[in-house]
C-alpha cells in the first residue's frame, strides 16, 4: 500500500487533527480508500496507537533551525521519528513534539541512538527563523532538529509522505502526522496526533515503545503509563486547581455562579504578543456585574516547570488569578481546542460560549463584555 494512501486514510479512519479535511479533498473521485493496517487496540479513544508500516522512508534534504544542510540519509544507523508540524501552531503540533520529547526520555541510555526530526507544515512559515523560534519557544532549540526549506522542495516531502498542508479559510491546515524510521531508512510506524492534552504522556508512551521496537535489544521503556480512559473534568465537575505565582489554590465548578475561562500557554508568546493581551484584560476583570475571569495555564505541554513562573514575573501584576492544569484533563474537559481559548460557564456548569482566541484574535473589552452579555441573556431565555 503506498505510504500516501496510508497517511490519508488514517487520519480519516482516526478523525482527528487538522488534516482530516486535506486528506479527504485529495482522494481521487470515486476511488475507495484503503484499508490501514490493524492497529493494537488501546482503552482510550482519545490516542491513535500507530499503524504498522514496512516501506523505504523517501530521502530528502533540508535546512534545519540553525541554517545547516541536513538529509534523512545522514542518520542511517539510528532510529528517527519523523513529525510534520507547523511551526506556528498553537493546537496539535505543540502536544506531539512534546510527546516526541518525554518518549525519548523514556528510552534512557538507548535515546542515545535516536533522531528526533521535524519537518514543516506551513507554506507560509517556510523561513529558517520560524524553526527556530518554534524549537526556542518549546525549550527544543537543542533537543531536535527542526527542518524547512523553499516552498517547492518542502512540498515534494509533504507529496512523498502524504502530508497535506494548505491555507485553509485563513488558517493553517495540516496531517498531524508521525512517522517512526528504522536504522535501516525504512519506515515502520506512523502515528496520527489528537487535540488531547491529557493524552500527551499515553502518546509519549506508544511512541516509545514503537521506536523501542526498532532498536537494538529491544530497551525497556521507562516509567510505563496506562493507556486507560482518562476521566476528564469537565465544567459540571468540582476541581481545586494551584494557584500562580504565588501559591493557593482556584476553585472551578458549579454553583459559584456564572464565570470567564481563557485557556492558554505561555509559548504563544511566540506567535503573538501574550504578555500584553492577558495584562489588557485586567480592564475586564475589574468591572463590576460581569463573570469573573479565571486564566488557566496548560502545564503540561510547557517548556518547563519554570516557564509559568518566569512568564508571570515578567510582566505587571494581573488582576484575576492564573491556575495550573497540570495534565491537561480541565482542558480537554471543557473542550479547548486551540491555545488561547475562551469559555463561558454558567453556575449550573453549562458551557454558554465559547472563542477560539488563536485564530479570531483577541476581542477588545467592549467586543468581549458584548459577547458575554449576550450569551447569559441567550441563556435566561
Amino acid at each position: 500500500m503506498p505510504v500516501r494512501w496510508l497517511v490519508l486514510s488514517a487520519a480519516l479512519v482516526v478523525g482527528i487533527g487538522g488534516g482530516v479535511g486535506i486528506a479527504a479533498a485529495t482522494q481521487a473521485p470515486g476511488q475507495a480508500a484503503p484499508t490501514i493496517p490493524t492497529a493494537p487496540q488501546i482503552p482510550n479513544p482519545r490516542l491513535d496507537p500507530g499503524s504498522q508500516l514496512n516501506s523505504v522512508a523517501p530521502a530528502f534534504t533540508l535546512t534545519d533551525q540553525f541554517g545547516r544542510t541536513v538529509s534523512l540519509k545522514s542518520f542511517r544507523g539510528k532510529v528517527v521519528v519523523i513529525s510534520f508540524n507547523d511551526p506556528q501552531c498553537t493546537t496539535i503540533c505543540p502536544l506531539t513534539t512534546t510527546a516526541m520529547l518525554e518518549a525519548k526520555k523514556k528510552l534512557g541510555p538507548a535515546a542515545a541512538d535516536v533522531q528526533l526530526l521535524g519537518v514543516s507544515a506551513n507554506p507560509e512559515a517556510t523561513q529558517v527563523k520560524w524553526v527556530r523560534s518554534y524549537s526556542q519557544a518549546h525549550g527544543m532549540l537543542h533537543k531536535w532538529l527542526f527542518l524547512t526549506g523553499s516552498l517547492p522542495r518542502l512540498k515534494r516531502v509533504w507529496r512523498a509522505y502524504g502530508i497535506g498542508a494548505a491555507v485553509v479559510q485563513g488558517a493553517i491546515d495540516h496531517t498531524p502526522a508521525t512517522f517512526v524510521v528504522d536504522p535501516q531508512g525504512r519506515e515502520t510506524r506512523l502515528f496520527i496526533s489528537a487535540m488531547s492534552y491529557s493524552s500527551v504522556p499515553q502518546l509519549a508512551e506508544v511512541l516509545a515503545r514503537g521506536i523501542a521496537a526498532d532498536l537494538p535489544g529491544y530497551p525497556h521503556v521507562q516509567g510505563a503509563t496506562s493507556l486507560a480512559p482518562i476521566k476528564l473534568i469537565g465544567p459540571r465537575k468540582h476541581v481545586t486547581l494551584p494557584r500562580a505565582p504565588r501559591g493557593g489554590t482556584v476553585e472551578l465548578g458549579p454553583g459559584r455562579g456564572p464565570r470567564l475561562l481563557l485557556f492558554f500557554d505561555t509559548w504563544e508568546n511566540e506567535v503573538s504578543n501574550l504578555s500584553s493581551d492577558l495584562v489588557g484584560l485586567n480592564r475586564y476583570a475589574t468591572l463590576d456585574s460581569v463573570p469573573p475571569l479565571v486564566a488557566v495555564d496548560e502545564a503540561n505541554v510547557e517548556s518547563s516547570a519554570h516557564a509559568l513562573p518566569d512568564f508571570l514575573r515578567r510582566i505587571p501584576a494581573l488582576s484575576y488569578p492564573v491556575a495550573i492544569d497540570r495534565d491537561g484533563r480541565v482542558a480537554d474537559g471543557y473542550g479547548v481546542q486551540d491555545s488561547p481559548w475562551l469559555t463561558l460557564v454558567s453556575g449550573s456548569g453549562r458551557i454558554l460560549w465559547r472563542y477560539d482566541v488563536a485564530t479570531n484574535g483577541w476581542p477588545s473589552t467592549r467586543l468581549l463584555l458584548s459577547r458575554v452579555h449576550a450569551a447569559l441573556a441567550h441563556a435566561r431565555g
